[in-house]
């Protein structure tokens, strides 16, 4: 619990505390952990264990809740990235490990141009030279097209290694259009939903819609570690993610990885360690991942965002007039996804002096951003906990 020093402002051991009221991002230390993690957490700190065992339980796991073949725990959904694009660089060929990263001729990830960030640097630090193809007009302004799937065809060749999927609701093509693109030219298709929970039903959509691998993370809505990601998908490309995250130094005699997990009759010798050995996690994380991923479908949908809608609505109700902003709930029917609470000001230039405002206090408030509605502050209210409400309503309010 933060607790206030002789100046007034909230600290954790001397470490100021803020009030997250932006949402699950990493900058802000992520989610709440789900109920259970600590314990599961706390629970694997008791015992020793074969990490290849362990994510080899964490893979069934995964694989029950996804439907995928097979999966791991990752550093986060960029771990996930890194390990997805070393897969389908180096697949089950040692050397290849080995080189990375580089990968040599067959080094190309074709994405749509719209769909960049910069948390797809992860697979270039795997070697990975992203070759992006269409033009987002509609995402410009400029027209209402965006990528196509004759592009992402046109822009296959001999050097492809895999496909780049960032699955948003604004993404174009739809997934399953690149999914058999992906599929007619035997390439793996990796796609990034990092931020796609809720709703529950995305744990299993992208591997049923042609997905080979998939990334999410472990610490926004799913409660889990910060730290913590999920790869899931195919499971000889699961198997080299794995690999080449997991400490190799091991004799090849007497490394039997568990059955189903790896088949170490495809290797033609032991890889050394690989280029995302950065990516590891240790056991008692995986555990608190799995503890949060068995939560959040027991809780399901509607529970969660009966429970956040809750949040929203108390704020609403002892948000105060003075303010000089309208307040609305956005969400509220919607129980596939995240209510949220709009504070729409006059115009950007109030709604940025607010933010500051808001930021500069003694205990710092958080919110939201829309890109697309700058005159905008938005209240998430999945990283509220229900002792701050009170001092949020205060802050907003003031």
């Amino acid at each position: 619990m933060a607790m206030p020093t002789d100046m007034g402002k909230p600290t954790l051991q001397g470490c100021p505390t803020i009030i997250n009221a932006a949402g699950p991002l990493t900058r802000l230390s992520g989610s709440p952990l789900a109920p259970g993690v600590l314990e599961a957490m706390a629970k694997a700190d008791t015992v020793s264990a074969d990490m290849f065992e362990v994510q080899a339980h964490a893979s069934r796991a995964i694989a029950a809740a996804t439907g995928a073949e097979a999966g791991i725990v990752t550093s986060g959904a960029s771990g996930g990235l890194l390990l997805s694009a070393a897969a389908c660089l180096a697949k089950f060929d040692v050397a290849r490990m080995n080189a990375l990263p580089e990968p040599g001729e067959r080094s190309e990830v074709v994405v749509a141009r719209g769909q960049r960030n910069g948390y797809d640097h992860a697979l270039r630090a795997a070697g990975a030279r992203l070759v992006e193809i269409g033009l987002p007009e509609a995402l410009a302004g400029a027209g209402i097209r965006d990528a196509e799937p004759w592009e992402f065809q046109s822009a296959i060749g001999p050097r492809t290694a895999a496909i780049l999927y960032v699955q948003s609701e604004r993404a174009r093509p739809a997934l399953p259009a690149v999914a058999e693109i992906a599929r007619r030219h035997g390439l793996p298709l990796i796609v990034d939903a990092a931020a796609e929970l809720p709703p529950a039903a995305n744990l299993r959509r992208f591997i049923a819609e042609g997905a080979d691998l998939v990334v999410y993370s472990g610490g926004k809505v799913l409660g889990g570690p910060a730290g913590t990601g999920i790869l899931c998908g195919s499971r000889d490309l699961v198997a080299s993610a794995a690999m080449q995250m997991l400490d190799m130094d091991v004799e090849w005699s007497a490394w039997n990885p568990p059955a189903g997990f790896i088949d170490k009759a495809k290797l033609a010798g032991l890889p050394r360690q690989g280029i995302g050995r950065c990516c590891k996690v240790g056991k008692n994380e995986i555990f608190g991942l799995l503890a949060a991923l068995e939560h959040f479908l027991a809780e399901g949908d509607a529970a969660r965002h009966g429970r956040w809608l809750s949040i929203c609505r108390q704020i609403e109700g002892g948000f105060a007039p003075a303010s000089g902003c309208a307040v609305s709930i956005e969400g509220a029917q919607k129980t596939d996804a995240i209510p949220v609470l709009v504070l729409a000001c006059a115009d950007a230039e109030q709604a940025t002096l607010r933010r500051a405002i808001l930021a500069a206090q003694d205990e710092p408030v958080h919110t939201a951003i829309d890109p697309f509605r700058p005159h905008c502050l938005i209240v998430n209210p999945v990283c509220l906990r229900a002792g701050e409400v009170p001092r949020l309503i205060a802050a907003l309010s003031a």
